[in-house]
């Protein structure tokens, strides 16, 4: 039979390459997205997960029957809970309680045990989500701990993938990645590949305010000032991931949890793309160091838009969460709930 799969999992990967047109009006050199909302479990975390859990089994780390434990803020929990149901494995996951509720359902919709950690603490403290990851591995027999901010399993991930599909897909033509940096896995893989193909692309990374991974980037010091809490879910650290190759990356831009919200009703409206949070800060923090790439047709840029807008129903797609956090320079649309038994009259009854 043609175009069947074995299980779910074969879908992870080869996700679309697409061009930008009306938000990129104006720009010379042609920009793409590279969608990895396609993925089966709506993010580039199934990537991740799914390669690392294969060399946890091959090194008989993970047995049959055992349980995998990670720290995640949510789409790498939704991948792990995913490919945990189809291989047999449990699941138990500790996140942070910015995570919102439709994530939190995803996650136990596939029978994971969810911790919900505070936010506000530092990285070290026993409630961190950090922290409490690690303790449940331990006092858990036959688990795994897959320990993605520290795994360099999470940057050969995508290495072996993410980065040889973009440079496939552009036929070797690409001369600028975008990519959002929270673990780092994500940047360091495609950096990496990328920069042995060519050491000339440039690799540009998305950070948070709150976070400090920029500063640590230009000065190799970490900076306690600049930690505080955020909203854009994956973005940006209060720590320095071991799973980060900083050596990869040429350049970090700072986004505000605002101006990536409203960068996801942009590509919405703009381009009918229904985006995550990060998607939108990679489109952010494309549009703010535009000025200094001097992009012409010789150019060729690609912004890898990490999840789905799905998980987002109750954030920046809801008109009151928006409200609440004084997010209220959206764009003006047509867009209207009418009851039409109000407005039209029918003799029939319903």
């Amino acid at each position: 039979m043609r175009n069947t799969y074995n299980n779910i999992l074969e879908l992870i990967g080869n996700t679309p390459l697409v061009k930008l047109n009306k938000v990129t009006a104006g720009i010379k050199a042609p920009v793409f997205a590279k969608l990895e909302g396609q993925n089966p479990g709506h993010s580039a975390k199934d990537r991740i997960a799914n390669y690392i859990i294969e060399q946890a089994e091959k090194s008989g780390a993970l047995k049959p029957g055992g349980t995998i434990v990670e720290t995640t803020s949510g789409n790498t929990g939704f991948s792990i809970a995913m490919i945990a149901r189809v291989k047999g494995y449990k699941c138990i996951l500790a996140i942070s309680d910015k995570t919102q509720k439709e994530k939190i359902a995803y996650l136990t919709a596939l029978g994971a045990k969810v911790y919900v950690c505070p936010n506000t603490v530092p990285a070290e403290h026993p409630l961190s989500y950090y922290e409490v990851g690690k303790r449940i591995q331990k006092e858990t027999p036959n688990s795994i701990y897959l320990n993605q901010y520290f795994n360099t399993l999470n940057i050969e991930a995508h290495y072996l993938s993410t980065g040889p599909e973009i440079w496939e897909q552009t036929e070797g033509k690409v001369t600028h990645v975008v990519v959002c940096s929270g673990t780092g896995g994500t940047i360091s893989g495609i950096g990496r590949y990328l920069k042995e193909k060519n050491p000339a692309i440039k690799v540009i990374g998305i950070d948070a305010y709150g976070s400090i991974l920029k500063k640590y980037h230009e000065t190799k010091t970490i900076d306690e000032t600049e930690i505080y809490p955020n909203k854009i879910e994956g973005l940006g650290k209060n720590l320095v991931p071991g799973a980060t190759d900083f050596s990869v990356i040429d350049k970090y831009v700072k986004v505000t949890d605002e101006e990536a919200a409203y960068a996801v009703h942009q590509l919405a409206l703009d381009e009918g793309l229904f985006v995550g949070y990060t998607s939108g800060a990679a489109f952010q923090g494309f549009k703010q160091v535009l000025p200094e790439l001097k992009l012409n047709d010789s150019h060729l840029v690609v912004l890898v838009f990490p999840d789905h807008g799905a998980k987002y129903i109750t954030k920046m797609f809801s008109e009151k969460w928006m409200a609440e956090n004084n997010f209220t320079d959206l764009p003006k649309t047509d867009a209207e709930i009418i009851s039409a038994s109000e407005v039209f009259s029918c003799q029939e009854k319903i």
